[in-house]
């Protein structure tokens, strides 16, 4: 199963992209589902259709999905928050507090993950698109569960210590009675735990192999918007999430010819060849603003056609490396990967401001956003070898 995973600024189109990019691979005979993780669903509208939190047919090969936290955490966190919620009512905790401990900060969004690692088990679909949520709320999806399991690792060593002291002593007690908690959910409880971990680790390598999945990042061709765009970009190179494309909506046709759009055009065409200066070798795909409000199908095949003409989009789009963010032994240490082929040394020029890198080849340009965590840092030396030139970023000396 392919999964290709939208995301981007708020507001830029993902909803409807997502659902273009289903419909054309349903329609090219896939077998294919396409999910939304915002919370502020619009997956129904873009189809035109009623959508829930469970998969719906919408159309020959296509499928559904609103995801719904709360069915989600119940799904796959209800026995475990009954577990935890009994326990700490037990002890004190009124129900209704004891219920809001038991919500570990990135669980709501990680169940969402545990939906691509059902479906993909289940190996019922060829293709699996996600409508993803914000970038800002993306990033922290995909860096789960590494948050959360610390949340949740301590959480459970406190109810299992506490409570390998009270049972024993509530059991002399209690004889005859069953356990307020429930011997049989406490036993399994921690297995669960386990369970849901090890899910969320093997849903991480899925997304992270490039063979199975892509992340294609949606922007609009305005300057803030694309530099948002760059950092999310720099943000996936630090998890290893494979970018595959550039998805630039909503750019004024050329028929649009109202003297009011000249200066709109013209901004957003520089735009686009920064777009290209940004994001190297990357596809960049590109999508008109239409003359009428986009959903229901058919709407949606006009927008896939603009996009992939005759391409699948289902195909892995670009199997390169536009640049790679690697942290060196020490945590302070990082090293900035980036490919230039067959540039000369004395072709390259580097200029570097507090949160950002643009590298000059000849006449090309390239501009990198940097994370936070090398803005604070220096660099420390800039190599070129073997194709890729290698930029040391450290601690500034003291």
């Amino acid at each position: 199963m392919r999964v290709i995973v939208h995301t981007g600024k708020g507001g830029v189109g993902k909803t409807s992209i997502s659902a273009a990019t289903a419909l054309r691979c349903a329609e090219l005979g896939l077998k294919t589902i396409v999910v939304s993780t915002d919370t502020a669903h619009s997956l129904g509208d873009a189809l035109d259709v009623e959508v829930g939190p469970e998969p719906v047919l919408v159309a020959d090969n296509l499928w559904a999905q609103e995801i719904d936290t709360r069915y989600s955490m119940q799904k796959y966190w209800g026995r475990i928050q009954e577990y935890l919620g009994a326990f700490f009512s037990r002890e004190g905790i009124a129900k209704v507090n004891a219920a809001e401990v038991t919500i570990i900060p990135g669980l709501e969004e990680g169940a969402q993950l545990l939906w691509i690692s059902e479906y993909f088990q289940a190996g019922e679909y060829d293709v699996l698109i996600v409508d993803a949520a914000p970038t800002a709320e993306t990033i922290r999806l995909l860096s789960l569960p590494d948050v959360t399991r610390w949340w949740v690792e301590r959480l459970m060593r406190i109810a299992r210590g506490l409570d390998s002291v009270i049972r024993p002593v509530q059991r002399l007690f209690n004889r005859g009675r069953k356990n307020d908690i429930g011997i049989d959910i406490a036993e399994n409880a921690w297995d669960q735990v386990q369970m849901l971990f090890d899910t969320l680790d093997g849903v991480r390598e899925l997304l992270t192999n490039p063979e199975h999945a892509s992340i294609r990042l949606v922007t609009n061709a305005e300057r803030m918007v694309i530099r948002e765009t760059q950092r999310t970009y720099t943000y996936l190179n630090l998890y290893d999430y494979a970018t595959d494309a550039i998805l630039v909506n909503r750019v004024f046709p050329d028929e649009i010819q109202d003297p009011f759009f000249d200066v709109w055009k013209r901004r957003q065409a520089k735009n686009i060849e920064f777009v290209g200066e940004a994001f190297g070798s990357l596809p960049l795909l590109t999508a008109p603003l239409f003359g009428e409000e986009m959903g229901g199908l058919e709407m949606l095949r006009r927008l896939a056609d603009e996009l992939y003409a005759d391409r699948n989009p289902a195909e892995r789009l670009f199997d390169g490396v536009v640049h790679k963010l690697e942290r060196l032994d020490s945590d302070a240490s990082w090293l900035l990967r980036v490919p230039i082929g067959f540039a000369r040394k004395e072709q390259l020029d580097l200029f570097r401001s507090r949160d950002e890198i643009t590298l000059s080849v000849g006449p090309y340009r390239r501009n990198i956003v940097l994370p936070d965590e090398l803005q604070e840092l220096e660099i420390t030396s800039a190599k070129f070898e073997d194709k890729f030139l290698n930029i040391r970023f450290e601690q500034r000396a003291s």
